[in-house]
């Protein structure tokens, strides 16, 4: 009979785990709970929004009930795959005492080899999947693991080095790559996640230099319990009144390592043209009377992007990726125009799918449902992969211009500078004009001099004479 109670008891609660929200993403941060323990919840009901190496999500959860228990609080850094959230399915039917956590027996389920199983890493814009290790299953000597840390930091408070008395010291492989790169040696580090895995946070306290004069008990501070590890979010800590750090993680953590690889990979090429766009600053001024676009924003970026996209018409090499595995030059027949964009979160790149086939209305519309959906916060993944070919407005800062670094994956990225009133040589005669300086940055692997010449000039001279894009397009 307690079986049956137990069972029927279980069955009443259900747990929605952490999804993946992007292709190959390994964990999302917990950015806002919308609901409360005590709460009733209904099948596809928004319940969190979650921050991923590429955006901020909402999460709907797929089953009614009332909100029994949330796993992990706001600012928390938690694996695909675990739970997040228990429901009770069936209120008021009994002893509301949810099942605990799913979790394999450590008997049955033995884990295998730490480096053995590969899965994949966090998809950044424009790059492929790369391996990386799966969830790591509850280790048969955890408690002996976690004594074995409780040894480490007590040892280094007598004076000691912290050895974990183990043959391998528990982390996951990209923690063990973390440690490699920074030359520290794991059996030395004290661990703090939960059951002993030494975390990324372990690794980089361990690179730190220590002070002479650092009172011994800040060793033991330094390594909280197992359940503090788990729960407690990253903060902004301010040292003093002269510095803050910032931990780096979701979106602008992802556009940091996008930007070293690209910068470290791909030969970059960056060149320049200053241009008369007085022409197309009347034809801006024209459109936005236009009733064909009504309803629709039309400024400068607008035009700039539709010659970008004749201009890639007119020169399709320049539309193309460099695949290093194969050593192949990939040409694209489509073009994803993406927009950079600066948010809260940092800089994002969603992109226009098939921006080449959409007319100039059309293409206006995109821009401007673009733009105020990635200043919302609420541009999805999907928006924001398989980009081809880039534009970044840097003229919005008051900036002349720049050398962009290429979007991962793609072949070149436009820099529009601010389009300002200067004296120039017009029919002859020196005038005020609307000017601005364009830059183009290409990958020299794919595409040469000659190529990209072409495309900025291109660009340039139907900024100078908008006309073109009836009779170039």
């Amino acid at each position: 009979m307690t079986t049956m109670t137990d069972t029927s008891n279980a069955a009443r609660f259900r747990e929605f785990k952490m999804p993946d929200v992007g292709e190959g993403l390994t964990e999302a941060e917990i950015l806002k709970w919308y609901v409360q323990p005590g709460d009733t919840v209904t099948d596809g009901q928004v319940v969190c929004e979650v921050e991923t190496a590429k955006a901020a999500v909402e999460l709907p959860i797929p089953f009614d009930g009332v909100v029994h228990e949330l796993r992990f609080p706001e600012g928390t850094t938690v694996d695909v795959g675990q739970v997040i959230i228990a429901v009770d399915v069936a209120p008021g039917s009994g002893d509301a005492t949810p099942a605990p956590a799913a979790e394999p027996a450590p008997v049955a389920q033995p884990e295998p080899e730490p480096e053995a199983p590969k899965g994949r890493q966090p998809v950044l814009v424009g790059y492929g999947v790369s391996e990386s290790s799966t969830k790591r299953r509850a280790r048969k000597g955890t408690a002996a693991a976690a004594s074995a840390a409780a040894t480490a930091i007590q040892s280094e408070m007598n004076g000691h080095a912290a050895v974990v008395p183990e043959s391998r010291p528990l982390a996951k492989p990209p923690v063990r790559k973390l440690a490699k790169d920074l030359g520290i040696d794991l059996a030395t580090v004290v661990p703090t996640g939960e059951g002993g895995i030494i975390t990324r946070e372990d690794v980089h306290a361990a690179a730190k230099p220590v002070p002479a004069q650092a009172p011994a008990p800040v060793a033991a501070e330094a390594a909280p319990a197992p359940e503090a590890a788990v729960s407690a979010p990253a903060v902004v800590t301010t040292v003093g009144a002269r510095e803050t750090r910032i931990p780096v993680k979701g979106v602008r953590k992802a556009i940091a390592q996008a930007m070293v690889g690209s910068a470290f990979t791909a030969p970059h090429v960056t060149e320049f043209v200053t241009v008369d766009v007085t022409r197309t600053m009347k034809l801006v001024a024209e459109l936005k009377e236009d009733k064909d676009m009504a309803g629709v924003r039309v400024n400068p970026l607008l035009i700039i992007a539709k010659a970008l996209l004749v201009a890639i018409k007119r020169n399709p090499e320049v539309n193309a990726a460099w695949d290093e595995a194969n050593q192949e030059i990939v040409q694209k027949h489509y073009v994803n125009l993406g927009i950079a964009a600066a948010t809260p979160r940092g800089l994002i790149v969603p992109n226009i799918k098939d921006a080449h086939e959409q007319t100039l209305p059309q293409l206006a519309a995109s821009l401007g449902e673009l733009v105020s959906t990635a200043r919302e916060g609420k541009t999805s993944p999907a928006a924001m992969a398989g980009g081809t070919v880039t534009i970044t407005n840097v003229g919005v800062f008051g900036v002349d211009t720049g050398t962009p670094i290429l979007n991962p994956g793609e072949s070149a990225i436009l820099a529009v500078g601010a389009i300002k009133l200067q004296p120039w040589v017009h029919k002859g005669k020196v005038k005020p004009r609307q000017v601005t300086t364009l830059a183009l940055s290409f990958d020299h692997r794919l595409v040469d001099g000659e190529l990209g010449s072409k495309v900025l000039a291109d660009v340039a001279a139907i900024l100078e004479q908008p006309k073109r894009l009836i009779t170039w397009a």
